[in-house]
């Protein structure tokens, strides 16, 4: 399972598993459905140790669900033990692994490798076709983006998609190269860049948007086109060869060779005309007379200069008429229409145009502006027809002048006329100007991607690329976004909580190469929404509780915060189990006691309660937030030690000498094991019978008895000695009992201080050497000589005969004998030399001995080979065979733990797993079309549940299918059958390996009798047994046909 680090646990429940958590019950055909369990989910153990806190599955439908969000830092992996089991009171688990995966928090956006996209399409290209990155189109344009969230070599899977001219451009939407289409055939006479932004999404965060400009390269696509269909010119006999007779003039749309214009004659000239192949002069050619009444008609063909595969013309016509000579003719232009571009930015006084025109009788000339300049914007020179700027131009406010200039020399009908056309071009003079009208405080809600937030309009009366605006941000482009029709979006999911105000500056510049700019400042105000879960001011709290404190005791307050607006945070518990011990005040926090505490009942558990708290708001919609709240039961002492009598006696001799042990009291504290309020030491009263306390004393830990000096006291005296036993809880404990010594009469029989001995549990493992426990007995002026008498047939124990301490002497095994009961006996050296032993109980005491057990056996397997077989269409984790070890230790050293060892499969897989503490081998492959495959493997059992020694066995496992298997029908049961499933393998077996030795038999189904059309139905009153038998010398099962046999 792959899990994301989320913010908010509701964005990552339920958690999805691959495959989907199921435990399928193996005797599901042996019961009817009405009968048959349901099944129990768990985690039974994980690692981390803390994973409880982020995982709950259901106990029925093993959906696993995220408690709280994972710190990635602290935990980049969770591997669990899963269990399934029958809800009947036969559980009969099963395990499995689940391996979860913490993946890293999507906290990187997306990002281009460029800032600045730059491509060609040619105008005529078709739908579909691809940008190319250069002028040649050899290569598409390639658009990587990338997201560090995602390896560099795997497909980032983000939505790219663009802020304008989505009609036109469309960009692939898969893979880590992205490439522009096509979606509508371009113009460039009517659009030849086109400008827009791009932005690369994967849903929760967004790229900074990149520049993508398109050139259109021109094709070939218009022709020239002369302004008039023909044209009708007067000419005179007496003009001589090289005077112009008309200048024609094409016009083509297209760029560069595309769009430049070649003249030529095509008809009609009859040698007399010539055509400048540029300008279109049409002249009288070299050496030619004019005759009167001639008449030509020229046709005339106007090319641009594209290849000639691609080149485009029109013609026209050309009427001329030759007149006889004029001697009053008027002055004549050398062109009837002149044209020209001037830019607005041309100085005053700029000579724009020579209008010089020609009078064939030498007259002089006067030339005026006759229409088209009421402004007086030009001054044409009435003598030399010079044309001047006399005022600055404005284009934006007239952008074309069409001048009527007239030349005359005084006669009458002595003028004529010319059109000069002035085009007035372009500087960029204005910068955008924002529309004041449109609303300039806004407002968007939190938590939208990509929400329309507003609009701004900036117009620039500059003509081109200079009154072209573009939009831009000056701030904030990181959370907002702005596309080339001045639309303002949410470039990420805003957070009203970090913050609620904006103010956005807008730009807006031309297209010029030193561009004009001017801004605009946006109020923009985040509209709060219910997006934020209460977040507990700790992610955990714990206290410490001294125990038997009374109900209602309030001892922790816990404070979550909602930093939505509104916001009505309450409080309860969560963890179901503790509802019991603890109440949380809805309102204020307050965990208080609804029962007293029990240090002691938590057993050998830590006396602690850990559980779920949560704070939701009772006005919104999120999912609660959480906190793990420790309570620490603290041991009060609860008890006082007790001692295991109420009275001691213990005698000794008159002159015992200082340290002799005369008894040993001992007391026991019901407190925890191993806590200070259970450690039990000991004191004398010197209170009470102080003479006692300066003669006797006590052993602080041991409880021992002992002299304090040498004694000189009268045979029968009968001393009291008070004890004390105390602990070091808090408070401190004590209990105190009485010892009374007995000062033995002179007697050469020895007395033991005890009657019985019971030393701690000895090790099985223990040395030659290890002191067991020492006896001590008394006699009146004797040396005592001890021995044991009985008990100690197989003479594992050895006692010192003078000092009596009882010692290992041989191995000691556990699993042979658990405990000795010895009878050891004291005597005095006179009565031994003298071979007079007077029989009493006096002289002799019991000592019993526990063995206590270690791990000194290894496991071993009931089966040195494990035979099995799989069908070829088992289910994943289908149940394969079983392998038990066995282990003569006791306890824990007798539980197992398996794992296997596995050579690699194929795609370097294991094909098998196995439950780790019940043996169960499974499948952790599909088998499909391997038949007479076989599998060879080992299973290790290692004791202690995995910590001790260890033992191997050998697993076979062979594929089959229904060639193999054979149909044994029986006219019981199948849950009889079932029942009996061990001996009826047992007598198959023997059949088998009559003919193949050491054959196994595997029971691969038991079932209901199937009758019936498609053998549909059921009859639970009788079964079918599904087997089929493995061969240990092929390693494969036996044919069908050979089982049948």
């Amino acid at each position: 399972s792959n899990l994301s680090d989320f913010s908010f646990q509701a964005l990552v429940n339920p958690i999805s598993v691959t495959p989907p958590i199921q435990a399928i019950d193996q005797d599901r055909n042996i019961q009817p459905p009405s009968d048959r369990p349901g099944i129990l989910y768990s985690i039974l153990v994980g690692t981390p140790e803390d994973y409880p806190q982020y995982f709950h599955m259901n106990l029925t439908t093993a959906v696993l669900t995220l408690l709280k969000p994972i710190n990635r830092d602290l935990h980049q992996k969770f591997d669990l033990v899963i269990k399934a089991e029958q809800d009947n009171g036969h559980p009969l688990p099963a395990f499995a692994n689940l391996h979860i995966e913490v993946l890293d928090e999507n906290n990187q956006s997306p990002y281009f490798t460029r800032s600045t996209y730059e491509g060609f399409i040619l105008e005529s290209s078709p739908v579909g076709t691809t940008i190319s990155a250069n002028k040649n189109l050899t290569s598409p344009l390639q658009i990587v983006v990338l997201d560090n969230d995602v390896e560099e070599t795997k497909d980032p899977q983000l939505h790219l998609f663009l802020n304008d001219y989505n009609t036109f451009f469309t960009v692939t939407q898969s893979g880590i190269t992205r490439y522009l289409t096509l979606l509508q055939p371009v113009d460039r006479e009517v659009q030849h860049l086109y400008t827009f932004s791009m932005t690369a999404s994967d849903g929760v965060q967004e790229s900074v948007p990149v520049t993508v400009n398109i050139v259109v390269i021109d094709a070939n696509d218009n022709s020239p086109t002369f302004s008039n269909i023909s044209y009708n010119v007067k000419i005179y006999t007496d003009m001589r060869p090289g005077e112009g007779v008309i200048k024609l003039t094409a016009v083509d749309a297209d760029e560069g060779p595309n769009g430049q214009i070649v003249y030529e004659i095509l008809a009609g000239d009859q040698g007399d005309f010539i055509i400048n192949d540029r300008t279109g002069l049409i002249t009288i050619a070299p050496g030619v007379v004019l005759s009167v009444g001639r008449s030509y008609a020229l046709t005339v063909k106007a090319s641009d200069s594209a290849p000639p595969a691609q080149r485009r013309s029109s013609i026209t016509t050309v009427y001329i008429e030759v007149l006889p000579p004029n001697n009053q003719s008027p002055p004549r232009f050398p062109q009837l229409m002149y044209s020209l571009e001037v830019s607005e930015a041309m100085r005053i006084g700029a000579v724009l145009l020579n209008l010089q025109a020609f009078d064939r009788e030498g007259d002089p000339i006067r030339y005026l502006i006759q229409n088209g300049d009421p402004q007086q914007v030009f001054n044409l020179s009435q003598s030399s027809g010079l044309l001047t700027l006399g005022k600055p131009l404005d284009r934006e406010s007239t952008d074309r002048y069409i001048l009527i200039v007239t030349a005359s020399d005084g006669r009458p009908d002595g003028t004529s006329t010319a059109t000069v056309n002035i085009v007035v071009t372009d500087v960029n003079d204005n910068g955008p100007v924002f529309d004041m009208f449109l609303p300039k405080n806004l407002s968007v809600q939190e938590e939208e991607a990509n929400a329309f937030v507003g609009q701004v309009r900036a117009t620039d009366p500059d003509a081109g690329v200079n009154g072209q605006v573009h939009y831009s941000l000056a701030n904030f482009n990181n959370l907002f976004r702005i596309t080339s029709n001045g639309s303002i979006y949410t470039a990420v999911k805003l957070n009203r909580e970090v913050r609620d105000y904006y103010e956005l500056i807008v730009e807006a510049t031309d297209g010029a190469v030193d561009p004009r700019r001017s801004t605009l400042t946006l109020m923009i105000k985040v509209l709060d929404i219910d997006d934020n879960s209460p977040v507990f001011t700790n992610a955990s709290y714990t206290v410490c509780v001294p125990e038997n404190l009374p109900p209602g005791t309030v001892f922790l307050q816990i404070e979550a915060k909602d930093v939505d607006l509104g916001a009505d945070v309450n409080y309860r518990i969560r963890t179901q189990e503790v509802l019991e011990y603890f109440a949380l005040n809805k309102y204020t926090g307050e965990l208080s006691l609804l029962k007293s505490l029990d240090y002691e009942s938590f057993s050998d558990t830590e006396a602690a309660f850990t559980f779920l708290v949560e704070a939701f708001d009772s006005k919104g919609t999120m999912p609660p937030g959480l906190a793990t709240v420790t309570v620490r039961v603290k041991d009060m002492n609860d008890y006082s030690p007790v001692f295991t009598k109420k009275l001691y006696r213990g005698m000794v001799a008159p002159d015992a000498v200082k340290g002799t042990v005369i008894t040993t009291v001992s007391a026991e504290d019901q407190d925890p094991p191993d806590t200070p309020a259970s450690r039990v030491r000991y004191k004398v009263d010197v209170v009470q019978f102080p003479y006692s306390a300066s003669i006797f004393d006590v052993e602080e830990n041991s409880g021992r008895v002992v002299t304090r000096v040498n004694l000189n006291e009268k045979p029968s005296t009968v001393f009291k000695l008070v004890v004390i036993a105390y602990d070091d809880g808090d408070p401190v404990k004590f209990n105190t009992t009485t010892v009374e010594i007995a000062v033995l009469q002179p007697s050469v029989i020895p007395r033991f201080t005890q009657d019985e001995y019971r030393p701690p549990p000895v090790s099985e493992s223990a040395p030659k050497g290890t002191v067991v426990t020492v006896v001590t007995a008394a006699a009146l002026n004797q040396t005592i000589v001890y021995s044991i008498v009985s008990g100690n047939e197989q003479d594992v124990f050895a006692i010192n005969n003078r000092t009596g301490v009882i010692s290992v002497k041989k191995p000691l095994d556990y699993e042979s004998v658990k405990s000795y009961e010895l009878r050891v006996q004291a005597d005095s050296l006179q009565v031994v030399r003298s071979n007079l032993r007077v029989p009493s109980k006096s002289n002799t005491a019991k000592v019993f001995i526990e063995v206590k057990d270690e791990n000194d056996h290894v496991p071993v397997f009931t089966k040195k080979m494990y035979i099995g077989g799989v069908s070829e269409d088992a289910r994943m984790f289908s149940s394969v065979l079983k392998v038990k070890a066995d282990d003569k230790d006791s306890g824990n050293y007798s539980a197992m733990q398996y794992r296997l060892i596995i050579p690699p499969i194929k795609d370097g897989k294991e094909g098998f797993v196995i439950e780790a503490y019940t043996g169960l081998i499974k499948t952790a492959m599909l088998f499909k079309n391997m038949r007479r495959s076989y599998f060879k493997f080992q299973v290790i059992a290692t004791d202690n549940y995995g910590k001790g020694l260890s033992s191997k066995a050998e697993v076979l496992v062979s594929v089959v299918n229904q060639l193999d298997m054979q149909v044994i029908v029986s006219n019981v049961p199948p849950t009889l059958v079932e029942q009996n499933k061990d001996q009826l393998i047992g007598i198959l077996e023997r059949y088998i390996q009559d003919q193949i030795p050491g054959a196994t038999v595997v029971v691969e189904s038991i079932g209901a009798r199937r009758f019936g059309d498609g053998y549909s139905e059921e009859d639970y009153t009788k079964s079918d047994l599904m087997i089929y038998a493995i061969d240990p010398q092929t390693n494969r099962a036996i044919m069908r046909n050979e089982l049948f046999k």
